[in-house]
């Protein structure tokens, strides 16, 4: 079986955002990858994250970032529930990670994801049984 990859809200803005080709280009090709494979995995705190930060940064965009996140919306979002919450704060506890990073693992771990797909992390570190990816390190070739 293949592993799930859970994406974090900066991969997702670097693949719209036009400021840092580089960074656009690497999301792109990650996120192409993702729907090709179907192991894309989110939650609805990254759909919230990057809806703000997108249309902040591009606000002509916006019917455009809201057909993204109704396409997103077919990787199977992870509700924060209070599960999630108390998990997250074991997590916080543990690796004295932020409370909102801690959230985002624990919505990884609940969508039952191998890997983290993020850069406000430490690449090559585990928390809790997941991975973390840098997406500006890594080509998706390395996790198959």
């Amino acid at each position: 079986m293949t592993a799930n990859v859970f994406v974090d809200t900066n991969v997702l803005i670097y693949a719209v955002d036009q400021a840092d080709p580089p960074k656009q280009q690497s999301a792109q090709v990650w996120r192409e990858w993702l729907w090709e494979t179907n192991r894309g995995r989110i939650s609805f705190q990254v759909l919230q994250e990057f809806y703000f930060n997108a249309i902040k940064k591009q606000p002509a965009a916006q019917s455009e970032i809201r057909k993204e996140i109704g396409d997103l919306m077919t990787w199977r979002p992870i509700t924060l529930d209070a599960g999630v919450i108390v998990h997250a704060w074991k997590i916080e506890d543990r690796y004295r990670i932020s409370f909102r990073d801690s959230l985002i693992v624990a919505a990884a771990r609940v969508a039952d994801c191998r890997y983290l797909l993020t850069e406000d992390l430490q690449s090559g570190q585990e928390l809790d049984g997941v991975m973390v990816v840098n997406p500006f390190l890594t080509v998706p070739a390395s996790l198959a």
